[in-house]
């Protein structure tokens, strides 16, 4: 039996009971969790924990708390936005995190999410040997400028190209950038990847570009259809902005510079489309072989 959302502002008391009520409807509707959250619980705590400006890490200390009449309609209105309209927790928040980084998060850009953020934790060893010495990167398809502002972060002495096609997404990445006083050490380039960039070369190249393939687009869940297509669609095999990026890396390399890209689950792909490429795949903490890492050495030649 499924309770309405007139039947809840009338029967729910407690945050406890909206969060169980969210769950529950989350269940019901077949929601999508990918964009930073694992489940519904996880998910409704962090919409009720935001709506109310509870802290999230103690949000389980007020279950018990009693909800005034306008914070539980506040709380049902976000709740069945949620769920009816299927729009992610970050654009009905205008916020996403990636560990303990907080970001501004709208459709004008892909949520916040890669597997490439906590590879910057020490585990690019030892192709990047001291983050102290790395001081030119490049941010390639850059979006909301998450993994640019990781990087200053990671790589204190670097100073950071962030590239995006999208005149959108740079906008919402600037307000990133200016969030986190980086402007003096991030550039934001509109480009569709190396073009506006001229001879400039780099120590570190990383990229999450688009990489949903034909067949995985046209079953897009509701929730990822909020987002814009130009940040996931990448040909019918998932490869058309990979292939361009390993065409013309090198020239963008320093000696012993090192490329870093995010393809997801086309490894296999990849590895069919480029078998004779030195291709280093690392795992992260949610997801084997999602990222690929290459030198400049073992990339290709220009016309090659």
């Amino acid at each position: 039996m499924t309770t309405t959302w007139d039947e809840a502002a009338a029967e729910l008391r407690t945050i406890g009971d909206l969060l169980r009520f969210a769950v529950s409807r989350f269940g019901q509707g077949k929601l999508v969790f990918g964009h930073g959250f694992a489940d519904a619980r996880t998910e409704a705590a962090y919409l009720l924990a935001w709506a109310l400006q509870l802290p999230h890490e103690s949000f389980d200390q007020y279950l018990d708390a009693v909800l005034t009449r306008t914070e539980r309609d506040t709380l049902l209105t976000l709740l069945q936005r949620r769920v009816d309209d299927r729009v992610p927790a970050a654009y009905l928040t205008g916020e996403a995190w990636l560990g303990d980084h907080r970001f501004r998060s709208d459709p004008r850009a892909l949520i916040p999410r890669s597997f490439i953020a906590e590879l910057f934790d020490g585990m690019l060893t030892p192709w990047v040997s001291s983050a102290e010495r790395v001081e030119r990167t490049l941010d390639l398809c850059t979006g909301s400028g998450c993994l640019a502002i990781l990087l200053a972060d990671a790589y204190p002495n670097a100073h950071v190209d962030a590239v995006d096609l999208s005149p959108d997404a740079l906008a919402l990445a600037a307000d990133n950038v200016h969030d986190y006083g980086l402007e003096s050490r991030i550039d934001l380039l509109q480009s569709d990847l190396f073009t506006a960039i001229d001879d400039r070369r780099y120590q570190l190249i990383v990229s999450n570009p688009p990489y949903v393939d034909g067949e995985a687009m046209a079953a897009l869940p509701p929730e990822y259809r909020h987002e814009p297509a130009l940040g996931l669609a990448a040909g019918h095999d998932g490869l058309d902005l990979v292939r361009r990026i390993l065409a013309r890396a090198r020239k963008h390399l320093d000696p012993g510079g090192v490329l870093l890209v995010e393809v997801g689950h086309n490894r296999d792909a990849l590895e069919a489309a480029f078998p004779d490429l030195n291709l280093t795949w690392l795992d992260t903490s949610s997801a084997a072989d999602p990222v690929f890492l290459v030198t400049r050495e073992d990339l290709p030649r220009a016309g090659q």
